[in-house]
């Protein structure tokens, strides 16, 4: 398999694209080759140094945690390193002052296949500002990690009046896209013209098979996503965010892991295998998380292992164990009410789950099951959108 990146150092007609050119990069700690090459040096090696390169959420390095706006900087060589997530909105795209001294805008970011990863729709923002210019874009596109098999479809598109940083566009949950498909989506929907964009397609990709068969190491593109693992409950356990309940952050095995202080873990283990949910069991636990939720207190929770990534729902899983966190301890369960990327008025939970209903059936007690069927499943569109976005990138393959 060879990702945009090495099919741009590999073969001429590609790099030929790059050669010369006065170019911005938008990269992070996984803009690897297959020999763990960083995009910027592989630039560099190309005869076309950055001008300059944009970091998203977490930063170029990556050191930044969730929801912590990121300053500018230089890398090494010196080069303006502007961050692509600050304190407002208006920060989350290039302006036409950043832009201005290039002609190409490279994208090369790794994204996990669940929506609210922020950094598809920082890409989505970069293409457009940069498209809004005149400048021509150039995706270098990388495998999803949990895979694009259809039938991996989960997690109903959101209303148009809860999208957000953590879904700029309405898109199911667990999409089975790559983040260049979905720029490419975007791009059609918008009518830039075809001339100013361009994507590097993946080579040689099963579309079924996930990380572990890349023979090529996974290399976590934020703070919190250290493993495969935690890509594969992703979809479903950033859920954890919208509550009062520690995703595990300020542990070595955050979203795998869950709970609050006053969780009974084998309580809820218990009532969790009653549902019977296919590929996946919880198992009780107690932690202490290092910073955020429930610093420094012990926490009982669960851990969620996958026993078949290929029939485990995330989404559905993890959405009955809200509801059965909840109905465990409605005193203490609450919902997120602080203001959430940059939205003060909307619950983060609505955010994510894409409208009110989740959050009105886990309060009301509606059973775990149905919670999970009901939220989980497609809305009528939902897959033609997805379609439209792979149709979209194969217009957009550069040749």
């Amino acid at each position: 398999m060879l990702t945009g990146l090495d099919r741009l150092l590999a073969e001429d007609s590609l790099a030929k694209r790059v050669r010369g050119t006065k170019l911005a990069l938008l990269a992070h700690p996984a803009s690897l080759t297959r020999d763990l090459v960083h995009a910027a040096d592989a630039m560099i090696g190309l005869g076309a140094k950055p001008q300059i390169i944009f970091g998203p959420e977490h930063g170029y390095g990556g050191e930044s945690q969730d929801l912590i706006g990121v300053g500018d900087a230089h890398d090494r060589y010196g080069t303006p390193v502007k961050s692509l997530y600050g304190a407002t909105e208006e920060d989350l795209a290039p302006t036409a002052e950043d832009l201005a001294d290039v002609d190409l805008l490279v994208i090369d970011l790794q994204d996990v296949g669940a929506r609210y990863y922020t950094f598809v729709w920082t890409a989505v923002l970069a293409a457009h500002a940069a498209a809004k210019l005149g400048k021509r874009v150039l995706i270098l596109e990388r495998p999803n990690p949990i895979g694009c098999a259809p039938s991996s479809l989960e997690g109903r598109r959101q209303l148009p009046a809860f999208c957000s940083f953590v879904g700029l566009f309405p898109v199911p949950v667990r999409h089975a896209l790559t983040l260049a498909e979905i720029v490419a989506w975007r791009a059609a929907e918008e009518k830039i013209p075809a001339e100013q964009i361009e994507i590097v397609r993946t080579a040689d990709f099963d579309r079924t098979l996930h990380a572990p068969a890349w023979d090529r190491p996974f290399v976590p593109p934020s703070p919190n996503m250290p493993t495969y693992d935690t890509a594969l409950v992703y979809p479903g356990a950033c859920l954890l965010e919208g509550t009062n309940l520690s995703e595990g952050r300020g542990t070595t095995r955050p979203f795998e892991m869950f709970g609050a202080p006053w969780i009974d873990g084998a309580k809820l283990a218990h009532a969790f295998a009653r549902l019977e949910f296919a590929g996946v069991r919880a198992r009780p636990i107690t932690f202490k998380p290092t910073f955020q939720k429930h610093a420094g207190e012990i926490c009982g929770g669960v851990f969620v292992h996958v026993t078949d990534p290929l029939a485990f729902r995330p989404v559905a899983s993890y959405l009955a164990l809200l509801a059965l966190a909840h109905e465990q301890n409605r005193e203490k369960f609450e919902f997120r009410t602080e203001a959430y990327e940059f939205v003060d008025d909307i619950p983060a939970i609505d955010l994510l789950t894409g409208d009110t209903e989740a959050r009105a059936l886990i309060t009301t007690g509606a059973p775990p099951e149905e919670i999970a069927k009901v939220i989980a499943t497609l809305r009528k569109g939902d897959a033609e959108i997805v379609r439209a976005a792979r149709d979209a990138a194969d217009a957009l393959a550069a040749r």
